[in-house]
């Protein structure tokens, strides 16, 4: 999860000095390129919802359609790093009026797919080309405008970062039940072409770079793709193939380890690496990494268990799930403004603890989860998860970019982003493999439990037998069943609950992390300008 602003050092010329005054172009291109970033970021979850309408449509195996999903993701987490490069090489002004027009097209075709080998070769498409839109807005709010704005800009970006995951699913729900599932991707042709035409011809950022082209490392392209598509691959589906005792996952792991080698050999030795990874030796950057890592988890960990909870338990189909998580997009929405103030106010590092202690007090409430909880149990869970992601975002955005040259923006800016989408593949990981795990280890301590010798479930199998021999059923064969259902949806709802409270230690642990951080410094002269 790069790119913009003029470059500097021997490449360019100096960066403008900072002025309050905005040129109206910029504003304008950047709320394009917003949008732009929104529609990229939403159509990660958009079909999580709404997976069942796309398999009946297109007649797919339920084993085959999750790939509509994991080819997205694939495919997105080796452009967002690449962007940075790319945006310096061609320009801003190219790279992102090209990802908006290829993204829309690529929309079209998902909409017009007549089967799944179609849709996923399209998705793949579409997660590639829009990954090229959301660095480049990160790099753009810390390069175009002054420090004194970034109480405003900041807040913007953190809040499309956050809430267009957490709405996906409510978004998808209600298309695909209005409409058809094609409308998931149709929605995107009208706001796609809008943004294409501003971002052409309102972006001047910066200058193409063309003669780097010819110092363009492609080993170095080719091993990150084989890296981190093969790692995406394994976090993916490691857990539904039964990890290393499947062949396929054992050969994408190899391989994303050669990947790796051969990526960070050539990162460190060529002359212009297709990821700049000096970022990281600033220390500022390094955290805010990890903490975005860590927020990547939370973010999209939450948006996957809790639609899993309400369909699995519940029962919910994909609209009523959309409508009960809305509650965390709202308290992201009304959290913003005031994240915002707040962090022209307050000592980011004081934010960010109460953003974390919102998050994890939000979780160690969904460790009492029952069968029985519904809309209101989850309000206010969901609500302080809303209010603490953002209250967290903020300011994590602002230690981590806020200080860092414009020389370096654009490729920091690809790497900050890349650490939340590759969070919350590894946090999806986890808690797939936590969640069957602990599901089988609480299934067989129920059932340990539950034996002639228990006068508690004697009492239960007499009561359901008799119960169900009074409706004509066979009550012993009936109970015992029942009996069974009952003590794997324990299982489950129990499974559940160790996740939360994972996720509250986790969450609880970023505390000590950020009292590691020095107070953030002004930033440095010339760094994040008004403009040229």
């Amino acid at each position: 999860m790069a790119s913009t602003a003029a470059t500097v050092g021997s490449t360019a010329g100096p960066v403008a000095p900072a002025a309050d005054h905005m040129d109206p172009r910029k504003l304008i291109a950047f709320f394009a390129m917003v949008l732009g970033m929104f529609m990229s970021i939403l159509d990660i979850q958009v079909v999580s919802a709404s997976l069942s309408e796309i398999q009946a449509g297109l007649s797919a195996g339920s084993d085959e359609i999750p790939w509509v999903q994991t080819a997205y993701l694939i495919a997105e987490v080796i452009m967002i790093p690449l962007s940075g490069t790319l945006a310096r090489i061609i320009s801003t002004r190219y790279l992102f009026a090209a990802s908006a027009a290829g993204f829309t097209i690529a929309s079209g075709l998902c909409a017009t797919a007549t089967n799944i080998d179609q849709m996923i070769v399209y998705r793949a498409l579409q997660g590639f080309i829009g990954g090229g839109m959301i660095p480049s807005v990160f790099a753009a709010a810390f390069t175009i405008f002054p420090p004194s704005k970034r109480n405003v800009v900041s807040p913007i970006i953190g809040l499309i970062a956050t809430l267009a995951p957490t709405i996906g699913p409510t978004v998808g729900g209600y298309l695909s039940h209005a409409f058809s599932w094609h409308w998931l991707f149709l929605v995107n042709i009208g706001p796609g072409v809008i943004v294409t035409l501003v971002t052409w011809n309102f972006i001047d950022f910066d200058k193409p770079e063309l003669s780097l082209m010819k110092k363009f490392d492609w080993w170095g392209l080719f091993s990150m793709a084989v890296f981190l598509g093969a790692l995406e691959y394994v976090l993916e589906e490691g857990n539904t193939n039964d990890w290393f005792n499947d062949n396929y996952i054992v050969i994408a792991a190899v391989a994303s380890a050669i990947g790796a080698i051969i990526f960070f050999y050539r990162a460190f030795s060529v002359d212009f690496p297709v990821v700049d990874l000096k970022a990281f030796g600033n220390k500022n950057f390094a955290f805010g990494s990890m903490f975005s890592f860590v927020m990547g988890i939370g973010l999209y960990g939450l948006t996957y268990i809790y639609p899993v909870y309400l369909s699995r338990i519940r029962g919910y189909d994909s609209l009523m799930i959309g409508e009960t998580m809305f509650v965390s997009g709202l308290a992201m929405f009304f959290t913003a403004p005031l994240a915002g103030v707040l962090s022209g106010k307050m000592d980011l590092r004081i934010m960010m603890i109460i953003g974390f202690c919102s998050f994890a007090t939000g979780t160690w409430i969904m460790t009492g989860l029952t069968t029985d909880w519904d809309f209101w149990e989850l309000f206010i869970p969901q609500i302080l998860r809303g209010f603490g992601l953002m209250l967290c975002m903020v300011p994590i955005n602002n230690i981590a970019l806020g200080t860092m040259p414009p020389a370096r923006m654009r490729g920091a800016s690809g790497l900050f982003n890349l650490t939340r989408n590759l969070g919350g593949a590894v946090g999806l990981a986890i808690i797939n493999t936590v969640l069957s795990t602990r599901q089988d280890a609480h299934y067989m301590h129920l059932r340990d439990h539950v034996h002639w010798g228990s006068p508690a479930a004697v009492d239960q199998i007499n009561n359901m037998t008799a119960n169900f021999n009074a409706n004509g059923l066979d009550g012993p064969q009936a109970a015992l069943r029942q009996l069974v259902n009952m003590a794997e949806q324990q299982a489950v709802i129990m499974s559940f609950g160790d996740v939360f409270l994972m996720l509250t230690v986790l969450f609880l642990a970023m505390i000590f992390g950020v009292l590691m951080l020095s107070k953030p410094n002004a930033p440095p002269k010339g760094a994040g300008g008004g403009g040229h």
